[in-house]
């Protein structure tokens, strides 16, 4: 099945499950407290819905619109904006009849909901299958480190043993604690057996944001290609998997991140590829092309990137990756240190949204739909699902009227100051917030469409 529609697939799946619950926080406590609800969606009805059942006191459906769903609450001023329900005298069953910290209960219920499943989530995926990482023996290359961190005493070849004092247990997260993490120093070991602790300058994320480096440490690996990509420019020449890359443009390619930084600097330009074919020569029928056999295991093509810059290859890794499992008590601390830190880096790199060129960056669904693998990985889908719940969680409390955060806040006032807000203010703020939602939301998948078209 093609790659779009797996992610499509997973990406449903995953609303569906996170919706669905999201709405049962705010539905169960709702009728625990004698609250009429009225309705119960998955998706958006508006005009019309696939489906829709009515049982007891409300109806439950599913709409044509994958943009979210929602409960409708009887005497609560919602998206439905129902002006004749709340011009009526107040009802015992309504919303608004009942105490205020019965009504702020139903509206954190969703992203309580939210919080837990991620926790619940991530606990099982570390029980089931544990938790990968990769030490420093694990990779005895070390990193390929980006000029702008070698100005501060780092070398290619270096393994990261440290971070503040305290040992990386997995050296690939060195990227995400500089970028999101408060980060002074890093202990290495360069590749003369040396080691070193080298101090990190204060606001190193930003620094990393602004200069486009959010990879300064990649792993080293060999230049041997894992894939080649059917009809890409790579494959056209002749390229298969298994392929050694030997040069490019008389350049001598010893590992890979050497091999992409040729890529990217010519810029588009045809690349004089020499290759090596597991020692021994094979015949290759190129596409008005033609080989030359420079030895007797070495192919030398020509292939020009396509308009991305790309020539449709991926590596092979060397690298090894263990595996720690955990018992049913220990995935329970490590399932909440997951969804901590989750929550925790996502709040920290929201700050980089309010700026011009982060938000460029913001994504909708296609960026929400990349997120999952080309194939289906239950592993994969449930951190997937995990982390969308968290994110879920944190954009439903901001303070913005129409989400549940903005409701909070007008509660949290009625509890503080014994008055509740002017049903007439109430309305206005709701319509706001809902303008403002409709705005980021065309906004975010605006982004999507541009990138999908121009990048």
């Amino acid at each position: 099945m093609d790659p779009f529609f797996i992610k499509a697939l997973q990406l449903i799946l995953s609303l569906s499950i996170l919706i669905v619950l999201h709405e049962l926080g705010h539905f169960i406590p709702a009728k625990m407290f004698g609250i009429k609800v009225e309705k119960f969606f998955l998706f958006f009805d508006v005009k019309f819905a696939l489906f829709k059942k009515k049982i007891g006191d409300t109806v439950y459906g599913i709409g044509w619109l994958p943009l979210g769903g929602y409960v409708k609450i009887a005497g609560m001023i919602d998206e439905s904006m129902d002006k004749e329900q709340m011009a009526q005298a107040p009802k015992p069953w309504e919303f608004r009849s009942k105490p205020a910290w019965q009504r702020l209960i139903v509206m954190i219920g969703g992203v309580t909901v939210n919080i837990v499943l991620g926790f619940v989530i991530y606990m099982m995926v570390v029980f089931t299958w544990g938790s990968p990482y990769i030490s420093p023996d694990d990779m005895p290359n070390g990193f390929a480190v980006d000029d702008t961190f070698k100005e501060f005493g780092f070398r290619d070849g270096d393994q990261v043993l440290q971070v503040n004092g305290e040992d990386l247990k997995n050296s690939i997260d060195i990227n995400k604690y500089l970028f999101l993490r408060d980060v002074n120093n890093i202990t290495v070991k360069h590749q003369d057996g040396q080691q070193e602790t080298i101090s990190v300058p204060e606001e190193i994320g930003s620094k990393m944001f602004q200069e486009g480096v959010m990879q300064p440490f990649v792993p080293i690996e060999y230049p041997v290609l894992d894939s080649v990509i059917t009809g890409g420019p790579a494959a056209l020449a002749g390229l298969q998997k298994g392929d050694v890359i030997i040069s490019i443009n008389d350049i001598e390619i010893g590992y890979w991140h050497e091999l992409t930084r040729e890529i990217e600097e010519n810029e588009g330009e045809p690349l004089n590829i020499i290759f090596r074919r597991d020692g021994e020569f094979q015949s290759v029928e190129l596409d008005e092309q033609k080989a030359e056999i420079l030895e007797d295991d070495m192919i030398e093509v020509s292939v020009t990137p396509n308009a991305e810059g790309e020539i449709g290859i991926s590596k092979s890794y060397s690298i090894s990756v263990q595996r720690e499992k955990y018992s049913l008590a220990e995935s329970v601390s490590k399932g909440f240190d997951l969804a901590y830190w989750t929550l925790h880096d996502y709040v920290a790199q929201f700050k980089y949204v309010f700026t011009k060129k982060g938000a460029t960056q913001v994504g909708g669904f296609g960026a929400i739909g990349g997120l999952f693998p080309d194939a289906w990985n239950w592993q994969a889908f449930w951190m997937t699902t995990a982390f969308i719940s968290i994110i879920l969680a944190f954009m439903n409390i901001l303070p913005i009227p129409a989400l549940d955060g903005g409701h909070v806040v007008f509660l949290l006032y009625e509890m503080v100051t014994g008055r509740t807000p002017n049903e007439k203010f109430m309305e206005y703020a709701q319509l706001v917030g809902f303008v403002i939602l409709i705005a980021l939301v065309l906004f975010a998948n605006g982004n999507d469409i541009y990138r999908w078209l121009f990048e």
